[in-house]
């Protein structure tokens, strides 16, 4: 016998005599219960001693007979499932399936019993045979545990092939649930997770709104619709704003702000993040993300107080890595705030706090871009190429990052040879190519530009930014505008609703002529992102048709949000308007 069998026989044997009840080494107190009396005689305990031997050794089928034997005797769960991993140990999947079988018919109120089967059903890909334990599974939870149950659902068919057939196995078993008062929303909001993994996006969307019509409180189908919450699929986002104006959970709310900013909606992702803060004051995360967006909106004041609010929260918290990055990102935006005051010696005490080696990184930038405010280009360019390369990524990163140096300053021919320097090693990166693109806009060189974005398009038919880029262009210089139009159009088709290609729409059609088009689509995109660039369209658009008051007023809030931006200098310059 070798040592692995030794100690596989003593782990028996322990088992064993446990079992007995002669395991104890002291005799018992004089109020312990009375031992219990094992089923383990002689005959069996060699039975499962050599059937344990036999699963170690060559003769695994042999072992898997007589330990399921010596459960169908014993009547012992632990032999069951022990049975079943000898099986699958020897990647026996039918004989698996057989000993949990054997255990369910047995034990017909075990749980753990009918749970082995229709995990071994799903792993083996017998689909169809999965409704009969599943229904068992929801009627052997306890009413506490069901929700819990019925969210299970979709995980566990996760890996099934046929999705489709998965759907209507599962919709057949929860039949009853589904029109159930207390389990419908649940029910409902599983159903469409299973349609939405098939690919049945309207199906699913149908089941969200179900669930929430049977219990509008339930806020399973409001995470279910904040999966589907897509430009595509705007149905979904009333079904999340109806959970939430019931009062519901601070962190769905939180869920619905990330939607938000994926949506490059800040200005409501900001007003989400704010009730979050005074719903739930000790959800750090909800500090963050706001400060970040405060930040990003030029609200500098704010942002500060919101910022120091969450490094309060995070510190008081127990330290991890979530922790860190969270504290590294707060500290930058920090930093960013005093950069943009001009205090450079107050940001690089906030970039000395960071402690995080996954942000040494986008620390050094903000180092560098601080030198470059100061004049000190060239020291700032030389810190970026210092920093290591771990990764690919970490090479483009730093190209980016010194790209935006030379960009900020002006440098763009600079900052054009880098990115083809970069893009030279890396023809097939369309990022590289785009940012090169809009370097050549920059130097005035349009057919460059045309070319790169062309380019881009051929490479990646999806990357609307290449199409509103390129339809913007042409749109500033009243060039091909009906050409323009129809880029700006497609790109609004991979990207619906979004506020700067809409700004880009708005922008062509008063270059066509068609100001009350122009006037009512920028309102709308300056509406759902206040910023500098639309502030300069619509303003100006306002102020061609007559409505000047109007248009200073805008004008005045664009520079509030960004004083620097070229596009709005440019137009106050050209009309001679000192708002």
């Amino acid at each position: 016998m070798n040592s692995s069998s030794r100690l596989a026989a003593g782990a028996l044997l322990s088992l064993a005599l446990a079992q007995a009840g002669l395991a104890q080494t002291e005799p018992p107190a004089a109020a312990s219960p009375p031992p219990v009396v094992s089923a383990l005689d002689a005959e069996l305990f060699y039975q499962l001693l050599l059937g344990e031997l036999n699963a170690r050794g060559e003769e695994s089928a042999a072992g898997y007979s007589l330990v399921l034997d010596a459960a169908r005797k014993t009547n012992d769960p632990s032999l069951y499932q022990r049975a079943v991993e000898i099986a699958f140990q020897n990647r026996a999947g039918d004989a698996a399936l057989q000993a949990a079988r054997a255990w369910k018919q047995a034990q017909p109120q075990s749980r753990d019993a009918n749970r082995y089967v229709l995990q071994i059903l799903l792993a083996l890909n017998q689909v169809a045979e999965s409704s009969e334990p599943l229904r068992t599974e929801l009627a052997l939870a306890e009413p506490s545990e069901r929700a819990a149950a019925l969210s299970a659902i979709p995980r566990l068919y996760a890996r099934v092939s046929d999705k489709k057939q998965a759907v209507a196995v599962v919709e057949q078993a929860l039949a009853d649930m589904l029109t159930n008062p207390a389990t419908s929303a649940a029910a409902w909001s599983s159903v469409g997770r299973m349609r939405l993994a098939a690919g049945d996006t309207p199906g699913a969307l149908e089941a969200a709104r179900r669930g929430q019509a049977a219990n509008p409180q339930s806020e399973a189908p409001a995470l279910l619709a904040l999966e589907l919450m897509d430009p595509r699929v705007p149905q979904a986002e009333p079904i999340v704003r109806t959970y939430l104006d019931g009062k519901g959970l601070p962190e769905i709310r939180m869920g619905y702000a990330r939607a938000l900013i994926d949506a490059s909606r800040y200005s409501e992702a900001a007003r989400q993040l704010q009730l979050v803060t005074t719903e739930k004051p000790d959800l750090a995360e909800a500090w963050l993300a706001l400060g970040t967006l405060q930040v990003q909106e030029n609200q500098l004041a704010p942002a500060e107080t919101t910022l120091k609010r969450y490094v309060e929260l995070a510190q008081s918290q127990r330290s991890g890595q979530e922790r860190s990055r969270g504290l590294a990102q707060a500290y930058l935006s920090l930093a960013q705030i005093a950069e943009k005051r001009r205090d450079f010696a107050g940001a690089n005490a906030w970039l000395d706090r960071i402690d995080s080696s996954q942000d040494l990184i986008a620390t050094q930038n903000r180092r560098a871009s601080i030198l470059a405010r100061q004049g000190k280009l060239d020291e700032a360019r030389k810190l970026i190429r210092s920093l290591p390369e771990r990764s690919p990524a970490d090479a483009k990163v730093k190209v980016t990052a010194e790209v935006q140096l030379l960009r900020d300053q002006k440098q763009y021919k600079a900052a054009f040879d880098l990115l083809s320097q970069a893009a030279a090693k890396d023809p097939r990166d369309v990022d590289l190519l785009y940012d090169q693109a809009m370097m050549a806009e920059k130097l005035n060189n349009v057919g460059e530009m045309e070319r790169l974005l062309r380019q881009v398009i051929a490479a990646k038919p999806d990357y609307h930014h290449a199409y509103n880029a390129l339809g913007y262009s042409l749109a500033e210089r009243n060039l091909r505008l009906t050409e323009a139009r129809q880029l700006i159009q497609k790109a609004l088709e991979f990207a619906p609703g979004d506020p700067y290609i809409s700004d880009s729409l708005g922008w062509v059609e008063f270059r066509l002529g068609n100001r009350s088009e122009a006037l009512r689509i920028l309102e709308t995109a300056f509406k759902a992102r206040p910023d500098a660039e639309i502030a300069a369209h619509l303003g100006e658009v306002l102020w061609t048709v007559g409505e000047r008051d109007k248009a200073q007023a805008i004008w005045r809030e664009g520079l509030m949000l960004n004083a620097e931006n070229e596009t709005l200098q440019e137009t106050l310059k050209r009309l001679r308007v000192k708002p």
